[in-house]
């Protein structure tokens, strides 16, 4: 029987009887991060990496009983033992070490090797199977450096500026936003958050990371910042449209997926190619650090990455993922 194995309720391992991300509720849930298609509700206890504890509780509420550990803290589950190291992906994000008799499994969830000074960065972890995403797992998806795409946002928010433009800037609230946060140039003009991504972004600067003054988007903030600030929210052409009533809006979209046209969406002005998950040239780079033998892959372009992985020498095969739903947001 493999150390983990693929069920109804989701990556299960039956030695140390706990399950990774689970689809469904469970007895007990390691979660890789607090992404909601990684974080599920309704199960009796979870554990996750310390640094993430607080989002996955704004995730999953009050009631459920949730356990923390360090990175690279070791823990026995029924002889099973594991730990958690860091994936880069978002604040607390983790992979998840399981070992077994001598063998070693990693669970990757999401992660990237670009730097992020929104969350650890991402730590190979040697073993003999490796669970990979595979979100861009095609060897178009290559991203440029991070400080040329702020570079980028920066020049559109100041022209939008000069012309008497708000700036809209669609993106997820949880991670994408924060990263967008850190990486822009605040002297620029005032910025505004979507409350929800306000309230995680407080998670962030309580776990020590350093980010600008925002305001909460709201009717009487965002006439104050009419055509001067930035506004950072989920995708909302209402909220747009009444922006607009107001005055000139340009708007732009910062996703991976901006990096093909046609993946363009909402009908955004602008898109800028910005992800919190590996690209090809990363995903390839963070398999071969594992040593890996074998590896799944899940999340994405599975099959193609698979059969790349196969054609140059590794054992490969793909793993079913019930719920990829925020990968729009990539």
């Amino acid at each position: 029987m493999a150390l983990l194995e693929t069920t109804e309720r989701g990556l299960y391992c039956a030695a140390g009887d706990f399950f990774i991300d689970p689809w469904r509720a469970v007895d007990r849930a390691l979660i890789t991060h607090a992404h909601s298609d990684h974080a599920r509700p309704g199960s009796a206890s979870y554990l996750c990496a310390e640094p993430g504890v607080a989002l996955l509780r704004e995730r999953l509420g009050k009631r459920p009983a949730i356990s923390t550990c360090r990175y690279g803290e070791t823990i026995g589950l029924n002889g099973v033992t594991v730990s958690f190291h860091p994936a880069g992906h978002v604040l607390g994000s983790a992979q998840i070490r399981v070992e077994h008799r001598g063998e070693v499994w990693v669970a990757s969830g999401d992660y990237k090797a670009t730097a992020d000074p929104t969350c650890a960065p991402f730590e190979p972890v040697r073993c003999h199977t490796f669970v990979t995403e595979s979100t861009f797992g095609l060897p178009i998806y290559r991203w440029a450096e991070a400080t040329a795409v702020f570079d980028e946002i920066n020049r559109w928010w100041r022209r939008n500026r000069e012309q008497g433009r708000t700036s809209v800037l669609y993106s997820y609230s949880l991670g994408k936003a924060q990263r967008l946060l850190a990486g822009i140039d605040a002297g620029i003009g005032p910025i505004l958050m979507h409350e929800a991504a306000v309230k995680l972004t407080e998670h962030y600067r309580a776990a020590g990371v350093a980010l600008p003054e925002i305001e909460t988007l709201n009717e009487e903030t965002a006439r104050a910042a009419r055509g001067k600030g930035l506004l950072i929210m989920p995708p909302d052409a209402e909220a747009v449209a009444r922006l607009a009533d107001e005055g000139e809006v340009s708007t732009a979209f910062a996703s991976g997926w901006m990096l093909v046209r046609r993946m363009r969406r909402q009908g955004a002005d602008r898109g800028f190619v910005l992800s919190d998950h590996a690209d090809w040239d990363e995903l390839i780079a963070a398999i071969r650090a594992t040593g890996a033998e074998r590896v799944l892959v899940t999340h994405g372009y599975a099959a193609t990455l698979a059969r790349w992985l196969r054609e140059n020498g590794w054992q490969a095969d793909t793993l079913e993922a019930q719920f990829e739903g925020e990968a729009e947001n990539a």
